[in-house]
């Protein structure tokens, strides 16, 4: 304060300087929005797209993961012991292994093929739909267990997307119910701390407590957790990373390719579209995939729904 100068009689009103704020490392899915809101964002960006009549059918299924979602009863999360345990192991508590999965994810399958059976299908989806309900619950299991332990064979895909679908509804309840203060990032950044599968996409979000955060979302339970961005979710590199886009195409996906590992992961930013969904924008953008693919680059991990191929 200069000399004889009067001091203000207010109050000070500001708060404490704490520094930047840090973005949560760990959030934890809504299974009663999360399959809604990738069925909603397929309805919009099917239209004019290319591949418009499997998005569709894409988007049914997440309807039919969705009613799922809502009226399943779930069972199989961990004890408080056995996941203080992983924790402090800094081991995935729900582990997508066959020894993990309880008898329950079979009423997710039960419900979602019961939507599906009452929409307008292609014939040879109708024809696994029935085939798939008339199976006993033994070749679910079979089917599962094949999933989550990556040996699908080509004849299974076809009842195996239905599978997927199931056991994403079944992680993601199961997540949900878990407090995320009490679980810890994987020394693997790019695997899920819930579950340990692999991310589907990244967002780089435009809002919220810290914009410009990158937050990979988990294929199998719908968890997201935070990963730096400018380091590879592959081999955790820098210095060889570039983003990728179709030329006269621009949009809110990119592919970050590296240089280290030869992968590439798709990258979505919420500053040119709020609406994304990273399952649903993933779909999507196939001719991405598809030039990627052609340019020598590999998939870190691809979406599970695309076992049909």
């Amino acid at each position: 304060m200069r000399p004889r100068e009067v001091a203000p009689a207010g109050k000070w009103t500001g708060s404490p300087v704490s520094g930047v704020a840090a973005p949560l490392p760990l959030i934890l899915p809504d299974p009663r929005r999360r399959f809604a809101a990738t069925a909603t964002r397929l309805a919009s960006l099917a239209p004019q797209n290319p591949a418009e009549p499997w998005l569709r059918f894409m988007e049914q299924l997440a309807w039919g993961q969705h009613e799922a979602a809502v009226s399943c009863v779930t069972h199989g999360a961990p004890d408080p012991a056995r996941l203080a345990e992983a924790v402090e192991q800094r081991l995935a508590p729900l582990e997508a292994c066959a020894s993990a999965l309880d008898p329950s994810w079979q009423d997710c399958l039960t419900r979602v093929l019961d939507y599906l059976r009452h929409r307008a299908l292609t014939a040879e989806t109708q024809a696994i739909v029935a085939d798939l309900s008339r199976q006993h619950p033994g070749a679910w299991d079979e089917l599962a267990e094949a999933f989550v332990n990556d040996n699908v064979q080509v004849h299974q895909l076809g009842a195996t997307v239905y599978v997927t679908a199931a056991l994403q509804v079944h992680f993601t309840t199961l997540a949900s119910r878990l407090t995320a203060d009490a679980l810890r990032l994987l020394p693997q950044r790019g695997l899920c701390p819930v579950c340990g599968s692999t991310p589907v996409a990244g967002i780089v979000t435009a809002s919220g407590r810290t914009p410009g955060s990158r937050y990979l979302h988990c294929s199998l339970c719908s968890s997201a957790w935070n990963h730096v961005r400018a380091v590879c979710i592959n081999c955790g590199q820098a210095g060889k990373l570039s983003l990728q886009a179709i030329e006269g195409q621009p949009g809110p996906v990119k592919a970050e390719t590296c240089g280290h590992c030869g992968t590439y992961s798709k990258v979505l930013y919420e500053r040119e579209d709020t609406r994304l969904d990273p399952v649903a924008d993933d779909l999507a953008t196939l001719g991405l995939d598809m030039l990627a693919g052609e340019a020598g680059w590999s998939r870190h991990a691809p979406n599970p729904l695309l076992l049909v191929g």
